[in-house]
């Protein structure tokens, strides 16, 4: 074996990655456009009374996923129940965007989901007047979200738009991981689906 072969299997396996997870952030939305801005940020089992680094990641995106342009009608919606511990993830992650990230605009807490599906049941009377939705996740896990949404809400399906929840190099060692990870839980999204 030569000593080029495990790295540049190591860079493919990294780039697999990378790849994988920006084509699922860009999958089923529409282009930007204006208007009021809803961000949907998924929460992730939490069985602590303070907030995970999978959670705090989440805020972090859904934050930076607020369109400056949009202004006082952009709201971020924290989603999610009481999974893994006494206190609901939504909760959670709404304290954290306003203490530690001094987040300062509208935010919503839905504190009754179990399940992705749930996430998107629950959210839709929050979201349903705004003019263009976001959904912030693991690349994969919003990908299942947005299709969820087009399932149960089709007339809403034109409203998605790309969150800012990929970035080129964040978390580049475990995107491998995700990326399997991901195939794994979209197995049941349809082929257009998974491709649109």
């Amino acid at each position: 074996m030569r000593a080029w072969t495990l790295p540049a299997a190591g860079v493919a396996v990294l780039a697999w990655g990378e790849w994988l997870n920006r084509r699922w952030s860009r999958t089923l939305v529409e282009a930007g456009g204006h208007g009021s801005r809803a961000v949907v940020v998924l929460g992730y089992r939490n069985p602590s009374e303070s907030i995970n680094l999978i959670n705090r990641w989440r805020v972090r995106a859904g934050i930076r996923s607020v369109d400056a342009d949009a202004g006082g009608d952009s709201v971020v919606v924290f989603s999610g129940g009481a999974v893994g511990g006494d206190t609901a993830e939504a909760e959670l992650m709404a304290d954290y965007a306003r203490s530690v990230l001094r987040y300062t605009g509208r935010v919503l807490v839905e504190d009754r989901s179990r399940t992705t599906w749930e996430n998107i049941t629950h959210v839709v009377p929050l979201i349903e007047d705004a003019e263009r939705i976001a959904i912030v996740s693991q690349p994969a896990h919003a990908l299942k979200a947005r299709a969820y949404l087009r399932r149960q809400r089709p007339d809403l399906a034109d409203r998605l738009v790309r969150a800012a929840d990929y970035r080129l190099g964040e978390w580049t060692l475990l995107k491998p991981l995700l990326a399997a990870y991901g195939l794994w839980t979209l197995r049941g999204l349809t082929a257009a689906e998974r491709r649109r």
